[in-house]
């Protein structure tokens, strides 16, 4: 179904074509208007020369906006009468001024075409008029001039015009690289939380699978902790989507819940641990609020290093170190298992992504093997100065 098309109402519609009409006969009466105008001021302008002369050059000025060329023709003629009558230099620095501003202001609210038409109008009427008014004596500097000047408002203008559409092409790559960036920040929010969750699952389902017949509780204590992890994940996703939906006008009324950080370690603890390995905390500094991005990055990053613990380190411990330092933040995951797989620990996309988050915050990220065994990854998050 097409969609109607607003309207407006009937008495503003009269009201509108009123007075389009008369504004079109006011820039029709203004030719002669202003050739009487100039004619009955040979011997001295006065009001009753000038008054209606400017009225009607505001009224046919403000009709360029409208329709720049059937309005820049009015002025052409009306000018050309007027230089015709009294080809004196005060006139003609009026009708160039006129003319000439009115080609900068097409080339700068129009197209290139209908600038270019302007401006051929402009020249052609101005070296006519000159050639017919003004001695071959004064007639090459005359038009060298006129010549000049109306180049150089049409290249204004345009020179405005390119500016802004430079300016807007500009916005819109900043909007479409902003969409960009938004898109793989989500991409790393769902992997990180998916693949935490997924990870404990695998881990539990095969605990469960493994000793349902022999030890029925464990079995039953593995569903439970898939049951709990999956129900986690949903409702991050719920949150996620609805964080998304907030920017859709048509939808105000979208859930708005938080980003996890720092403050949820210890249900990442918990679920980390029914997947079988124990997470130990160590809180180094004095605890303080962080910034949103600082916060959330930290708890993305330990949340990506333990899940690697739980899938490749083949351990049942890890520790987790967060230290409050003046002007940064260190997160420290270390593990004492066989170590991550060479390839996934290199080229891997939850170390990829923690690398990406790092280098938003400018920080910096260490990730390998240790010496005397397993694998540690090191977080350096800079804090701004009102976070110190």
């Amino acid at each position: 179904m097409i969609p109607s098309v607003p309207r407006l109402p009937l008495s503003r519609r009269v009201i509108t074509a009123v007075a389009t009409v008369l504004a079109w006969g006011g820039g029709l009466l203004y030719p002669p208007v202003l050739f009487f105008s100039v004619a009955q001021g040979r011997q001295g302008f006065g009001v009753v020369e000038i008054l209606p002369a400017a009225l009607l050059t505001l009224l046919v000025a403000s009709l360029v906006r409208r329709r720049p060329l059937p309005a820049l023709l009015l002025l052409t003629v009306g000018w050309s009468a007027a230089m015709a009558e009294m080809p004196k230099p005060e006139v003609g620095i009026l009708y160039a001024a006129i003319t000439d501003t009115a080609v900068g202001y097409i080339a700068k609210t129009s197209s290139r075409r209908t600038s270019l038409a302007a401006l051929a109008m402009v020249l052609l009427a101005q070296v006519t008029c000159c050639t017919l008014v003004i001695t071959p004596v004064a007639l090459p500097s005359t038009l060298g001039l006129l010549v000049l000047a109306s180049v150089v408002a049409w290249l204004i203008g345009g020179s405005i015009r390119q500016s802004r559409l430079h300016a807007a092409q500009l916005a819109e790559q900043t909007a479409a690289q902003a969409v960009i960036a938004e898109r793989l920040r989500i991409a790393r929010e769902l992997h990180d939380m998916v693949a935490h969750s997924i990870g404990i699952i695998a881990i539990q389902a095969g605990v469960g699978s493994r000793v349902i017949d022999t030890q029925p509780a464990e079995a039953r204590n593995a569903l439970s902790a898939i049951e709990a992890t999956s129900r986690e994940t949903l409702s991050g996703l719920r949150r996620m989507l609805g964080a998304l939906r907030r920017t859709d006008p048509s939808n105000p009324a979208a859930p708005r819940g938080p980003a996890p950080g720092l403050a949820d370690l210890d249900q990442l603890v918990r679920t980390t641990g029914d997947a079988g390995v124990r997470v130990d905390m160590r809180w180094r500094g004095e605890r303080r609020p962080l910034p949103a991005e600082v916060d959330l990055s930290a708890f993305r990053i330990v949340q990506e290093a333990v899940t690697n613990v739980v899938r490749h380190a083949g351990t049942g411990h890890c520790r987790v170190s967060i230290g409050y330092q003046e002007e940064e933040l260190v997160v420290e995951v270390v593990d004492d298992g066989a170590g991550s797989d060479p390839v996934d620990a290199g080229t891997g996309y939850g170390l990829v992504g923690m690398r990406e988050r790092v280098g938003l915050l400018n920080g910096s990220l260490t990730a390998g093997p240790r010496s005397e065994g397993g694998f540690r990854v090191e977080a350096r998050l800079p804090l701004p100065e009102a976070a110190r």
